[in-house]
């Protein structure tokens, strides 16, 4: 299997360890601990196989949004030696610094709000997108009760990038989730990772399941973790099937 680790927005270095809620529930393998040592010099990115399609998952945008950290870093773990057919990225970690404080903010900055501001990490993470010629994207976080959303959902769009729809439209039927669709991209929440992917051409959702910020709701990383293999299902990897 194919494995490369790079880091990318070297001033997101954080020591992930000091998070011990996060800790608690992080799957204890050798995989884990080199993500963890390479959030300290910033942004890890590892690469899982070769060829097409070529897709992203992301969680850890909001540093307290904890159970989609948990659940991709397990899917990492599972995939990890497997052989499959495509390239899956992944940013487990997007902000360590963040998330070693267990805050949602970084720099005083909500990075899902700053996508389209050069020198942003959610705008690095934009451009990198692009050069790597992604096919589909998939950003996971967490909602608390009686916000926005509030509920467990998918967000995505029509326009310009109608697969993102699409996808959105699976994600929902498939694992519970509520659908929550704009007509036109950046309309709800202009900076928003998925928005400004979509407005690229890129196809992006955003997966939502429920748990207070900072903590880790009973079951929560379950549902965000069947998000996860959803999303996967849908753009035709299968990493059950060993080739």
């Amino acid at each position: 299997m194919n494995q490369e680790m790079t880091i990318i927005s070297a001033e997101t270095g954080g020591l992930i360890g000091e998070n011990r809620t996060l800790m608690k529930h992080l799957i204890n393998k050798p995989l884990t601990e080199t993500l963890i040592d390479a959030a300290k010099n910033g942004t890890p990115l590892l690469k899982l196989g070769k060829g097409i399609p070529r897709v992203i998952l992301i969680s850890g945008l909001h540093g307290n949004e904890l159970p989609p950290q948990i659940s991709l870093v397990r899917l990492i773990n599972e995939i990890d030696g497997l052989k499959f057919r495509g390239t899956i990225y992944t940013i487990p970690f997007a902000i360590p610094k963040a998330i070693m404080h267990n805050t949602r903010r970084f720099d005083g900055y909500d990075m899902n709000r700053s996508a389209y501001k050069p020198g942003t990490v959610s705008n690095d993470i934009l451009k990198l997108l692009k050069s790597l010629k992604i096919d589909a994207v998939a950003d996971f976080h967490s909602t608390q009760k009686n916000s926005n959303p509030g509920v467990q959902s998918i967000f995505c769009s029509k326009k310009p990038c109608y697969e993102s729809f699409k996808i959105g439209k699976y994600l929902s039927e498939t694992t519970s989730s509520k659908i929550i669709c704009q007509e036109k991209a950046g309309t709800l929440f202009k900076g928003a990772l998925e928005d400004e992917a979509n407005l690229a051409g890129i196809p992006a959702v955003t997966c939502e399941v429920v748990s207070n910020n900072g903590w880790v709701e009973k079951g929560s990383p379950e549902h965000s973790y069947h998000q996860m293999r959803k999303f996967l299902d849908y753009v035709g990897i299968k990493i059950r099937e060993i080739l």
